[in-house]
């Protein structure tokens, strides 16, 4: 049987869980705020363990009854954080960017601001759920924190717009024409009024024009084959729609988004560039107007699609590159500027090498990061350069996720 210990909570960690020490040994409990006395039982060897929340002994004031039924009810790992109110979200992402920068990038840093989220509820534009066989029938929804292989059947979701909840559930209606398959995995998401829904996993869909006729308020229909790449099966679009292409470049929180990319583009242009990078570019959303503001700028993507349509759109003089940053970035320099904007992983160490070379270095490079600690652990592998600026937006309130751009100049 665990041993349950007595704790006091005293911080929020990256993940979202309170953490605690109970004679040395630091504790992660979910579901706990900072100034919570709580009582968990504890499992894990070493200086760390993980704690399951028995009771709260006495609740910190930073606590607040969560929304969502299923927060409590189907411990729902979709929000971390609904239990603390917005304001000490904040706080406590200002502390997470805070900790991981100085000790993991070795790097002192002031407290950053952290911009909020207009909304705190019905942002999201994009919903990703688990797709599972119950009593015979499909039901989709997302994971309990504490047992990934658990899927419960998710009613609603109030961080998501509504009408993205309601387009899934047209999509459950007509889940007779899903592929066989031992499990799947879908998509929802919503741009300019019209509904996405990308289907992952099966080997052969032949009920694919079935289903897309039996949900008249998707616009399109992309399917993910086991062991092939994205492809597009329908679309309502009218002919010659400009729409960009494929369904992971999509903004889940419009508002915040629009908000960072302006304070990207301000601070790229603060430099009047001649030349820029744009690494991980997607689309072209920030390489394309800052080579309308007359740079002259190199976009590197991976995506086939993305790429394509970046080089359709961006003007003479500029120029986008399909590929790998690791293996495009040294020939895409020198740079005025270098955009980074790396998936969770971060980037490559290769990627850092290459800005660590001797040679001119760009002016500055303007880090786009989802994640604080491998954020952190590259600008340990910058130490040419340092921290002119760092500024967080509060993209996925409710979550323990914040985005975060930094400015570092050599």
């Amino acid at each position: 049987m665990s041993p349950v210990v007595t704790l006091a909570v005293d911080s929020i960690a990256a993940g979202g869980d309170g953490v605690g020490r109970s004679n040395g040994l630091v504790v992660f409990v979910p579901r706990t705020a900072a100034g919570d006395i709580v009582t968990a039982s504890i499992a894990g060897k070493g200086q760390f363990a993980r704690g399951s929340l028995r009771t709260v002994t006495r609740p910190s004031p930073d606590r607040t009854d969560p929304p969502c039924p299923h927060y409590t009810r189907d411990r729902c790992g979709g929000c971390q954080l609904q239990h603390i109110t917005y304001r000490s979200q904040l706080a406590a992402k200002q502390r997470i960017i805070r900790d991981a920068i100085e000790r993991i990038g070795k790097r002192q840093l002031p407290a950053p601001e952290v911009r909020p989220s207009p909304g705190e509820w019905r942002y999201r534009t994009k919903l990703t759920l688990a797709i599972r066989r119950r009593g015979g029938n499909w039901i989709a929804g997302l994971r309990a924190y504490d047992d990934p292989s658990l899927v419960f059947s998710l009613a609603d979701c109030p961080i998501t717009e509504r009408g993205v909840v309601r387009a899934w559930r047209d999509v459950l209606s007509a889940s007779g024409h899903f592929p066989e398959a031992a499990e799947l995995r879908g998509s929802v998401r919503v741009s300019d009024g019209a509904y996405t829904f990308s289907l992952e996993g099966g080997t052969r869909w032949a009920t694919h024009e079935d289903f897309f006729a039996a949900v008249p308020s998707l616009s399109d229909l992309w399917w993910e084959q086991e062991g092939r790449g994205l492809v597009l099966l329908h679309s309502r679009d009218t002919p010659g729609s400009r729409k960009p292409p494929g369904i992971s470049f999509a903004q889940i929180n419009p508002a915040v988004a629009a908000e960072l990319h302006a304070h990207v583009l301000e601070r790229a242009l603060s430099y009047a560039p001649a030349r820029v990078v744009d690494a991980y570019s997607g689309a072209g959303a920030t390489a394309i107007p800052l080579a309308q503001s007359g740079a002259a700028v190199t976009a590197i993507e991976l995506n086939q699609l993305a790429s394509d349509w970046c080089a359709r759109h961006l003007p003479e003089g500029s120029r986008a590159v399909r590929g790998r940053v690791e293996d495009e970035l040294s020939d895409a320099l020198p740079a005025d500027v270098v955009l980074l904007n790396p998936p969770r992983a971060g980037i490559d160490e290769s990627v850092a090498a290459t800005l660590e070379a001797p040679g001119a270095k760009p002016r500055a490079v303007i880090y786009v990061s989802c994640n604080p600690a491998t954020l952190a652990r590259d600008v340990s592998r910058l130490p040419s350069y340092r921290i002119a600026g760092v500024v967080a937006f509060d993209m996925f309130p409710q979550t323990a996720h914040v985005e975060t751009v930094c400015e570092l100049v050599p």
